[in-house]
């Protein structure tokens, strides 16, 4: 009965201390989904270098349908000739350039591995359950701080996407994922966006390098490929 009760005790403790050490960063509905809270993270060194890399190309123009100097240096880092959709091979040659391995693909869908997905829209816009999350809290007490450093770990994989981010559009008409660019701000509700291959009304089959305003309801995944 006493080692119940100190078990009991201790189990009290170590919760009381991980509320103390541990912002309250998600919560788990239930239904099972994960609500996830902004968590606002400071940009590292090479998201930064990424994020001067496609800012330098805003302005960017097509010469000719898909065509051009710098459309056939992004084309060309993906192994692609002139002439062919280029908003992925863009997201690549920026990345590759910045030293941040990726892809190297030309086809939007290959941008985003469930390994790098960071963020998955579901039917009512809600994150999709990460299983790397499936921790409990009382877990946690119960086994202590090692528990508790390695749930610290783990809550990166909440944190919002952000600058460096990779997002996707889907075309319902193709069934596919069908446009990508570069995440440069994320609210909650608006991101704002460098892609290429878009135009001044956000199409997927533009003229060139863009600075865009979207609702993040319309993101359909969110990949990283930069470690914060």
């Amino acid at each position: 009965m006493k080692t119940n009760q100190f078990l009991t005790g201790a189990a009290r403790s170590c919760r009381t201390l991980l509320c103390l050490l541990i912002p309250i960063c998600i919560t788990l509905s239930v239904s099972g989904q994960l609500n996830i809270n902004p968590v606002k993270s400071k940009v590292s060194t090479l998201a930064k270098r990424v994020q001067q890399i496609y800012t330098s190309q805003i302005g960017i123009r097509e010469k000719g349908a898909n065509s051009g100097p710098a459309v056939e240096k992004y084309l060309s880092y993906v192994d692609l000739p002139k002439g062919n959709p280029w908003c992925a091979a863009f997201v690549c040659w920026a990345l590759g350039e910045a030293g941040v391995r990726n892809p190297r693909s030309g086809w939007s869908p290959d941008l985003f591995p469930v390994s790098k997905t960071i963020y998955d829209r579901v039917d009512n816009g809600k994150l999709k359950r990460v299983e790397s999350g499936e921790w409990r809290m009382e877990n946690v007490a119960l086994q202590g701080l090692n528990a508790l450093t390695t749930l610290n770990s783990q809550l990166s994989t909440f944190n919002s996407p952000g600058t460096g981010d990779v997002f996707a559009l889907y075309f319902p008409e193709k069934g596919r994922i069908a446009h990508v660019g570069f995440i440069d701000q994320w609210d909650g509700t608006w991101l704002i966006t460098v892609e290429g291959n878009t135009n001044v009304s956000g199409g997927r089959e533009g003229d060139g390098v863009y600075r865009k305003r979207r609702l993040v309801r319309s993101i359909y995944k969110v990949a990283r490929y930069i470690k914060n």
